[in-house]
């Protein structure tokens, strides 16, 4: 597990790198400045500058590593692991000062493509504002700043609060998951949107939130997250029940008992398809 543990390592250490380009452009107070990828899909020089940061880090530890990061959205499979970075998600939230955002980066088997289940092997979650830092480690467990933390125990829906996300780049699905919210809706505590997946999928590890699910994501969104609730004691997966998350896009996170329950909601008004 060494090498692993050395992975974790530089997981810390590059979202801490990127966390300080976020935190030094959050505290100046000056106007963010952004462009758009997509409808709804934003990007900022501070995105870039704290990829950038990210990158640089893990190139001068592991030079014959890959590559996968949102701005660039370059796949390099390289050696034998894969580098999966989100610098900033969140990017909506941030330009309006909106305080939930965060730095993913998690390091995984190398392949083409897409990741699959069971790939990621470290990952870290960070919270700027906060001073969180989330970490799992392939079977070596979750932890929040260092001291363990577990996913939620609740066996009944009726007593959970979950956390989602809105199909912000797939607008066509929106009707399919408004009907889906609307009958969790009716049967849970309550549902929180609060714009970062890496940091809802942390929440969940850490019992915050009792599951998770969102349409559409992208492999940056999901990796370290996916990799901290399996670690915590949670399940990740696909809205048809098996492991395809990566590549639909589309997650369920939580205990067993949970998603069995969310995933007969989610067949009601959807069929996985694909993203």
């Amino acid at each position: 597990m060494g090498g692993h543990e050395e992975l974790l390592g530089t997981a810390i250490d590059a979202a801490r790198a990127g966390a300080d380009v976020i935190l030094a452009a959050h505290r100046s107070g000056r106007r963010i400045a952004y462009t758009a990828k997509a409808q709804n899909d934003f990007v900022t020089a501070v995105d870039r500058e704290a990829e950038s940061a990210i990158v640089a880090l893990i190139r001068a530890r592991h030079p014959d590593h890959g590559i996968l990061a949102e701005e660039s959205d370059a796949t390099d499979p390289g050696g034998s692991i894969r580098w999966i970075i989100d610098p900033l998600d969140g990017t909506t939230n941030f330009i309006h000062g909106f305080p939930v955002f965060s730095v993913s980066v998690a390091a995984a088997v190398a392949r083409a493509g897409r990741p699959r289940d069971g790939d990621v092997l470290a990952g870290a979650v960070l919270d700027p504002l906060r001073g969180e830092t989330f970490t799992a480690l392939k079977g070596g467990g979750a932890a929040l700043n260092g001291a363990p933390i577990r996913a939620g125990a609740r066996e009944t829906i009726e007593a959970c609060l979950l956390a989602t996300g809105f199909p912000f780049r797939a607008q066509h699905l929106l009707e399919a998951y408004l009907r889906i919210f609307a009958d969790l809706h009716q049967i849970t505590q309550g549902i929180r949107r609060a714009g970062s997946a890496a940091l809802d999928l942390a929440y969940v590890a850490a019992g915050r939130a009792d599951a998770f699910f969102e349409f559409s994501l992208s492999p940056w969104d999901m990796a370290a997250g996916s990799l901290l609730v399996r670690e915590a004691g949670g399940e990740v997966r696909d809205f048809g029940g098996g492991s395809a998350y990566f590549e639909t896009g589309h997650i369920v996170a939580g205990p067993p008992a949970i998603l069995r329950r969310m995933l007969e909601i989610i067949a009601r008004h959807y069929q996985e398809t694909g993203r």
